[in-house]
């Protein structure tokens, strides 16, 4: 009996110290970018929206069109790192096909142009971990555009107390082979594996939304996935030197999967451009920074805002998912120094189809008006089934507004160095167009202008201890898929 002893204290021993180590182990090289402060003349906000109209539900929809405007208009090169990219949905629903579209954009293009590189990233969630390679990849392969899977062994583990298991015994299996387990994405997907479903609960992810030409980059929080066509979601597009930022983060993707962009690009502006710049738009010229963050740095300048924020500035966010403390705790040191805060969040009650309970957002929304006092004030999205997917962090001063938005929800797993995330923060003069944008988007959505947009915070206030106990349990630990 005692070397039984020993050796179950020795595998335990063993799997305590995979999940210390999962947790801590260096970052693979050019994650937690802070890219160069860029000058730019001008940054294109874009949105989706979807609401209600004179009882008529409105898909307000132009992100997806601006993509396959980039993509058509690249001449050199195109790079697309997209974390949901699939068709996969139960065949009772019905939903715009997006990612038949963005496929046909990009083999039309390596049709038009052989010699165009055009490289896709994606996550492994489209393949269910591995289980299978779904049509549209296998097209896209076809047609010579390459495909990289982000090895997601290579992040560190968000959920420690299932990783240290999953390391020790299961990771070496692989997640090929005959699927005979349902796939809880779509019923006529292909059937998937036990290890496909168990690498899933490591609950990793390259969640990151962004297309790069040499012309532009766009960087949002909307998937192409025919799911998610219906959601609400933020786009900004840019040009310029910062695209060298935005090759350099996905360089480093490619990297730890195991592969190379192998992209060489150099702006290239004509004097003579500038000179017309400088007459056709003088308000636009220079008007705006621009800096590229990646994964903790996102968090890094938020919480810099959020402390810089004084009374008299107004801070507007638009949110998934708001979950982390730091955060948490920011917003409402804002509030006590008089910041008027107004915050748009989805109250979590739908996912593809499926009901859910609220966590984080309404635990954390009833946190933060039982303690702001009366500088924070809070209204829910009125989401029919889609979501309001949109992350966006919007902070007017005297002078100037800080923008941040992109692909990252404020939650310990996409702000701690674990997924892969992407924002854009912008700096932009007060009169500039980007900031009266801005406010007439959250306006537009707070006021319910020409439009049903959002609720009263009581429609789905909650203070119910245990879900408040369930999300902080969850947030801590990981064992959560937000």
């Amino acid at each position: 009996m005692i070397w039984i002893k020993r050796i179950i204290y020795i595998i335990l021993s063993i799997i305590v110290l995979v999940s210390i180590y999962g947790v801590f182990k260096p970052l693979p090289r050019g994650l937690a970018y802070e890219g160069e402060v860029r000058a730019v003349d001008q940054v294109e906000f874009i949105y989706d929206l979807t609401y209600e109209r004179e009882g008529q539900v409105v898909h307000q929809q132009n992100i997806l069109a601006r993509i396959l405007q980039i993509i058509a208009e690249a001449e050199e090169f195109i790079v697309l790192d997209m974390f949901l990219f699939n068709d996969d949905y139960n065949s009772s629903e019905e939903f715009p096909h997006f990612t038949a579209e963005l496929t046909e954009a990009l083999c039309a293009k390596k049709r038009a142009n052989p010699d165009a590189q055009i490289i896709v990233i994606t996550d492994e969630i489209n393949t269910f971990y591995g289980s299978y390679l779904p049509e549209h990849l296998q097209e896209l392969k076809g047609k010579g555009i390459e495909v990289i899977f982000t090895d997601l062994n290579q992040l560190r583990d968000s959920n420690p107390f299932y990783a240290g298991f999953w390391n020790t015994f299961l990771r070496w299996s692989g997640t090929m082979g005959q699927g005979r387990l349902p796939n809880i994405f779509s019923n006529e997907a292909p059937r998937v594996t036990l290890r496909s479903f168990l690498k899933m609960l490591n609950f990793k992810a390259n969640h990151r939304k962004i297309l790069i030409t040499e012309n532009e980059a766009l960087i949002t929080s909307a998937n192409v996935h025919d799911a998610s066509a219906y959601h609400s979601n933020i786009a900004f597009v840019v040009s310029g030197e910062i695209i060298a930022d935005f090759l350099a983060i996905e360089e480093a993707v490619a990297s730890l999967s195991g592969t190379t962009l192998a992209i060489n690009w150099q702006k290239e502006v004509e004097e003579s451009e500038v000179e017309l710049m400088v007459l056709a738009w003088p308000e636009q010229v220079a008007s705006k920074q621009v800096v590229l963050l990646t994964e903790k740095k996102i968090k890094e300048h938020l919480l810099e805002m959020l402390k810089e924020a004084e009374q008299g500035d107004s801070l507007w966010m638009g949110m998934f998912y708001l979950a982390d403390r730091q955060v948490i705790k920011g917003l409402l040191q804002a509030a006590w120094r008089g910041v008027d805060i107004r915050l748009i969040l989805d109250a979590n009650k739908d996912a593809f189809g499926l009901e859910k309970i609220g966590i984080p957002n309404r635990p954390a929304a009833d946190e933060l008006l039982k303690e702001a006092g009366g500088n924070l004030k809070i209204r829910w999205y009125r989401t029919q089934g889609e979501q309001f997917h949109t992350k966006l962090v919007f902070l007017k001063g005297r002078c100037q507004s800080t923008i941040l938005g992109g692909s990252a929800n404020l939650t310990r797993r996409n702000l701690n160095n674990y997924n892969l995330e992407a924002d854009l923060k912008i700096v932009a003069d007060n009169e500039s167009f980007l900031v009266k944008d801005l406010e007439n988007y959250f306006q537009r959505l707070w006021y319910n202008v020409e439009g049903v947009y959002t609720v009263d915070v009581e429609e789905y206030r909650e203070s119910a201890l245990w879900k408040r106990l369930v999300y902080l349990i969850q947030e801590m630990t990981g064992l959560s898929s937000f």
